[in-house]
């Protein structure tokens, strides 16, 4: 079976108080098509001030990626 990934985009930049601010930019079919989306948002209002918050990650399609479950406090 080939694996099928996608290329997710987001945006991370820390606010005052050690807070963080992510968008999420979207979802892309090749990392080629990932690294374009950059190039068209880094100069937008806001993403121009904080141009290294852009991270691309890859995720395999049909794959659970959290599994281990979670805690509240």
């Amino acid at each position: 079976m080939t694996k099928t990934y996608t290329y997710i985009v987001q945006h991370v930049h820390k606010l005052h108080g050690g807070s963080e601010d992510v968008k999420f930019i979207g979802v892309y079919s090749s990392e080629l098509d990932a690294r374009r989306a950059i190039s068209r948002l880094r100069d937008a209002p806001g993403f121009r001030d904080h141009p290294d918050g852009f991270a691309v990650d890859r995720y395999e399609l049909n794959k659970d990626h959290w599994a281990e479950g979670f805690v509240t406090s």
